[in-house]
């Protein structure tokens, strides 16, 4: 009777060690993009009843839903609270069947999953908008050209000596120019705070936009350089781009201007150039917790 019983305990706990985790639900908390030659992050979060599961070990295997290229394995590591991140190579992009192993002090549960994998649209997201090549471009072309405008105003400026290192100085300054990730830092940092100027309830006007860049027009008029680049660029595709940079401009300048009223009715004794430090510094930290609330992902 006690060998019965004994069997029967068992039994149930070798049951219950299988059944575990059976009520674990995963969500894809990221889009899966396929970049040729590049590994696919994937992101998941693993909850039970609605909270978060910690301490799992989660593996993975991906197979295409409707062809045969074999299986792609990938283990996924706890990022946060429920959340693991890991990468996988996929062949392409297309209907995926994911199968997760999900173990928890020796339990193990298996749950499987209908992943669609994308082909991403830009090489990177802010809250679901694209960062595309052609904003990385255009970027480019913009550092470039602030680049060739101080150029020939050294020319102008400068000679001997002085002029050698002046133009020493920004042939330094060409490589940080095209920089995928520093144009990336400038997009986001620039759409970031446009971003928050529009929380705040803040418009940028059309007389606005047309008057900076009219602005700007009558600068890069001023040097040869800086028109034979803009030609070359495509001027109607140059204008246009530089008129939607301008009302995100325009957006952050009011930011700025909010900051600044806000720093000067705080310290009503402080000389201009505190005012503008102090300024400076507050703008960068709600830079910061602005860009931490947002949705980013880089791919």
């Amino acid at each position: 009777m006690k060998r019965l019983i004994y069997a029967l305990v068992l039994l149930v706990a070798m049951l219950t060690g299988c059944s575990s985790g059976s009520n674990y639900t995963i969500k894809v908390t990221k889009e899966v993009y396929f970049q040729q030659d590049k590994a696919s992050p994937i992101e998941i979060k693993v909850t039970d009843g609605g909270k978060a599961v910690k301490g799992l070990t989660v593996t993975a295997e991906l197979s295409m839903a409707n062809m045969d290229h074999g299986t792609s394995d990938v283990t996924l590591k706890e990022a946060a609270d429920g959340v693991y991140s890991g990468e996988a190579q996929l062949p392409m992009n297309g209907k995926y069947e994911a199968a997760f192993m999900l173990v928890k002090d020796g339990d193990k549960a298996e749950k499987v999953i209908e992943l669609n994998v994308g082909k991403p649209k830009g090489v990177a997201a802010i809250n679901g908008k694209w960062i595309t090549a052609d904003d990385l471009a255009f970027y480019k072309m913009i550092n470039q050209l602030q680049l060739a405008i101080n150029r020939e105003a050294a020319n102008q400026k400068y000679s001997g000596t002085q002029l050698e290192e002046e133009l020493a100085y920004l042939d330094s300054q060409e490589k940080l120019a095209v920089d995928e990730n520093q144009l990336l830092t400038q997009i986001i940092r620039l759409r970031a705070m446009a971003l928050l100027a529009e929380e705040k309830g803040h418009q940028a006007l059309d007389l606005e936009v047309e008057k900076a860049v009219v602005q700007a027009r009558e600068q890069y008029s001023e040097y040869d350089a800086a028109m034979k680049l803009i030609k070359e660029y495509g001027e109607d595709q140059f204008w246009d781009a530089e008129k939607t940079q301008f009302q995100m401009i325009v957006l952050s300048k009011k930011v700025q201007q909010d900051v600044l009223a806000q720093v000067k009715k705080e310290n009503p004794k402080a000389g201009e150039q505190e005012v503008l430090y102090l300024a400076q510094q507050k703008y960068e930290e709600l830079l910061v917790s602005q860009v931490n609330s947002l949705k980013i992902e880089i791919l």
